[in-house]
């Protein structure tokens, strides 16, 4: 979570490393992916911090717009350092979810609750990467290094580290972990890379 400055800095540096973009006119003007990230980030930092309340209404408002434009609903604060959004297209994640560092989502993804009851969203671990249409519902935990296939339908806990899952409902298809699926941008034991 963006508690400070730097950290919010650590985290546009990360992101930036996942989605392997570079600092271009070309990214800054056409690159919503990115402005759409780096909007999420800001908000984050404004919400968390508590600076200037005006401002971050303007950036609340800015951010559903655009969410709208690209068909995502993220909450704030759902996502570690290192997200890496593929494809712009519905993306739906419920507040309560957390997703740990460097995972890259696909575009038709729903993670969200089991029906009826609000409280209960997927934690997900680092290094994971969520395949076009992938569902997760319910209050399951996924393992770091893994892999959720396309169109996998994920309802229960999967605690095994570097795996692939897939099939509906979901099961274990493989030991292969998320190297290679994905760039890193964020490390612990490193600090930012």
């Amino acid at each position: 979570m963006i508690t400070s400055y730097e950290i919010y800095k650590l985290y546009l540096e990360s992101d930036k490393k996942s989605l392997n973009r570079k600092p271009t006119l070309k990214a800054y003007l056409f690159d919503d992916i990115w402005k759409f990230q780096k909007l999420m980030r800001k908000l984050e930092y404004f919400t968390n911090c508590k600076k200037n309340r005006l401002y971050r209404l303007y950036l609340a408002y800015s951010y559903r717009k655009m969410s709208v434009k690209l068909g995502f609903y993220i909450p704030i604060n759902t996502f570690g350092p290192g997200l890496s959004i593929a494809h712009y297209g519905p993306i739906i994640i419920n507040e309560g979810a957390k997703i740990g560092m460097n995972c890259r989502i696909h575009i038709g993804t729903n993670i969200g609750t089991s029906a009826g009851f609000s409280d209960q969203a997927p934690h997900i671990g680092d290094n994971c990467y969520i395949g076009p249409g992938a569902k997760l519902f319910g209050k399951i935990n996924i393992g770091n290094n893994c892999v959720i296939g396309a169109n996998a339908v994920v309802n229960k806990t999967f605690t095994e580290d570097s795996v692939t899952l897939g099939g509906i409902p979901a099961k274990i298809i493989s030991q292969k972990s998320s190297n290679g699926l994905l760039t890193k941008g964020f490390c612990k034991s490193l600090g930012n890379i």
